[in-house]
């Protein structure tokens, strides 16, 4: 008996002292999955001018399937800003709500209380109509529009859907779907592609509001704020969850083409901090990147990563030939090879701000040998693109404004209580 007891005493000795051996081995080589991926900081390349380019958009904000506004042709000297005022929306900061040009070239946009409303591009009212009742319009509801022949369609963040004429608002049908809705609106034919919060994207008649198909991907139970992306492209649209996995579908009957996770399990538990940018396609290619220091290049037709590099950003980027433009979530303007993923420069634009982490860009565009930034401090910077040099800061507002949008040589910008207009 007392040799059993001293036996199991030594195998216990020694099971312990192997364990502890194992333990000192796999500490030595372990590598920690949740160090977080530090954002770039610094220049790199500063003196490498970039070319002029020679084309221009002319009309990049109006049914904009691939969301690339590539170079827009648009300059300006901010010498003349006019306001068209608004109820204040209350969830503009933590909202991406966007402006909508009509096919007629006009102005698309709502209130703090779901009030639409129609511009002419010189900011002068041609209708208005609210489709809520009292306990919704507390709610402050956050819309998303498309257009399809002379129907507006709206979805809205209280799960409602509806259409309204163009020519004079009055609503033709209005639904409520199962879920809050999230993401832009694309078109094809005579129905309209929307994401909504439980990240299953659905096929839907223009005619009567009635689901054509839906297409179903993982879902977080904490939901972000960010707003999806959907790209069309030809007969297939592809869109991104909260979750970052993107997805491309066959647009006439939802079956799945394929789909391409961009995070590790690990997100589910951070899914609510998780901030994609939009997704662009361009050279069969589509682009978008997040705030966890990640930019994807994925190949449209297979789904496979082509690439991918360390930058930091939560913006839609733009693609122009063969060059990637997009300015990162602290402030530093990145110019990638398309084909390489290689950055070839990068530059500080936030040079001339004291509180720089404090201060946040909200958007950009590339008009012509300048790259307009907006802040979210109510700044609107102008970049020279060959330099990559801080120009000029021009003042919009006193807080957050939307990324700039070019529309009939006219710049606007979103506040959260006016839409502000620069020739």
């Amino acid at each position: 008996m007392n040799k059993a007891i001293k036996y199991i005493i030594i195998l216990f000795f020694l099971s312990n002292c192997s364990f502890s051996n194992k333990n000192k081995v796999k500490d030595e080589n372990q590598i920690d999955i949740f160090k977080k991926i530090q954002p770039i900081k610094k220049e790199f390349n500063q003196q490498l001018k970039i070319k002029k380019f020679s084309l221009f958009k002319q009309k990049s904000f109006i049914n904009n399937n691939t969301n690339n506004n590539g170079n827009v042709d648009f300059t300006t000297n901010f010498k003349k800003i006019s306001n068209y005022k608004i109820t204040k929306i209350k969830k503009f900061n933590s909202n991406q709500p966007e402006l909508f040009f009509t096919n007629d070239e006009n102005i698309v946009f709502f209130n703090g209380k779901g009030t639409i409303f129609k511009l002419s591009s010189d900011l002068k009212e041609i209708w208005k109509i609210n489709n809520y009742n009292k306990k919704e319009k507390k709610l402050n509801p956050i819309l998303y529009f498309a257009q399809i022949d002379k129907k507006l369609i709206i979805n809205d963040n209280l799960s409602k859907m509806y259409s309204i004429n163009l020519d004079d608002g009055k609503v033709i049908w209005s639904k409520y779907g199962s879920s809050s809705f999230n993401s832009n609106i694309k078109v094809f034919n005579d129905k309209f592609l929307t994401v909504d919060f439980d990240n299953v994207i659905r096929a839907i008649s223009s005619k009567d509001g009635k689901e054509i198909w839906n297409f179903k991907t993982e879902n977080s139970f904490i939901k972000s704020q960010k707003k999806l992306s959907i790209i069309l492209k030809d007969e297939i649209v592809f869109f991104i969850n909260n979750l970052g996995d993107v997805t491309a579908l066959d647009v006439n009957n939802g079956s799945l083409v394929w789909q391409t996770p961009t995070q590790s399990n690990l997100i589910y538990q951070n899914a609510f901090s998780l901030e994609n940018s939009d997704l662009v396609f361009e050279n069969n290619t589509i682009y978008f990147s997040n705030n966890k220091n990640e930019f994807f290049a994925i190949d449209a037709r297979t789904g496979i990563i082509k690439w991918t590099q360390s930058i930091n950003s939560s913006l839609r980027p733009t693609i122009i030939e063969s060059l990637i433009f997009t300015v990162s979530n602290e402030g530093y303007l990145f110019v990638i090879d398309d084909r390489t993923g290689n950055i070839l420069r990068i530059t500080d634009i936030l040079t001339n701000f004291n509180n720089r982490s404090d201060i946040k860009p909200t958007g950009f565009i590339h008009g012509k040998y300048k790259i307009f930034v907006s802040l979210n401090n109510g700044r609107l910077l102008t970049i020279n693109s060959i330099t990559g040099l801080q120009e000029k800061i021009t003042k919009i507002h006193g807080s957050k404004i939307s990324r700039p949008y070019v529309f009939k040589s006219s710049m606007y910008l979103i506040k959260d209580n006016a839409i502000a207009r620069t020739k």
